[in-house]
């Protein structure tokens, strides 16, 4: 029978109030407390929190506290990502983000969905994974929700709410987000 987390992790019906889920989820709170309480002097103490906070890109992600996240081992960057003041993960399923990636200040990203059965949804949620290409930029106060993949060297204008895939080189944007063009020299 797989854990609660095994079916988190696979995008399953499962219980978010499991023991080992609340247990990891306060691993993280503590660790973003952490993070968001350095000072901007505090390089060494943030890559260390960086490192045991993220599944993989803690060594060179680059990163504007406040940040906050679910748990974080679900959280897989590229080389050399940014995310601007007071960007929010919700990483129930895994989210997977490119190299050189950017986000603006206030970028939401959301695995998390939640069964439309009110009696269900008292105790069980679910999820999909989110993948973000490299070099993308992803404008200020965009949400990203879940199930989502966007392409290489896309852009997503700002305030947009991203509820379907994105295709690699073009210009996005708006409520629901749609291609507005190709990205030419």
């Amino acid at each position: 029978m797989p854990t609660e987390r095994e079916k988190m992790l696979a995008g399953e019906l499962y219980d978010p109030m499991d023991p080992e889920l609340v247990a990891a989820r306060t691993r993280a709170r503590d660790l973003c407390q952490a993070l968001n309480a350095t000072r901007e002097t505090d390089e060494a103490e943030r890559r260390r929190i960086l490192q045991q906070l993220f599944g993989r890109g803690g060594d060179t992600v680059w990163m504007q506290p406040p940040f906050y996240c679910d748990y974080g081992t679900n959280i897989e960057l590229g080389e050399r990502v940014f995310f601007n003041f007071n960007c929010i993960v919700l990483d129930v399923c895994p989210v997977r983000i490119g190299d050189c990636t950017l986000f603006g200040p206030g970028v939401q990203i959301c695995t998390p969905l939640h069964p439309m059965n009110a009696e269900l949804r008292r105790t069980q949620e679910y999820g999909r994974p989110i993948t973000i290409g490299s070099d993308v930029w992803v404008g200020a106060g965009a949400l990203i929700l879940a199930g989502v993949t966007i392409g290489s060297r896309s852009v997503i204008g700002a305030g947009s709410v991203v509820t379907r895939d994105i295709p690699a080189g073009v210009f996005a944007a708006g409520n629901p987000c749609r291609v507005i063009r190709e990205i030419t020299d």
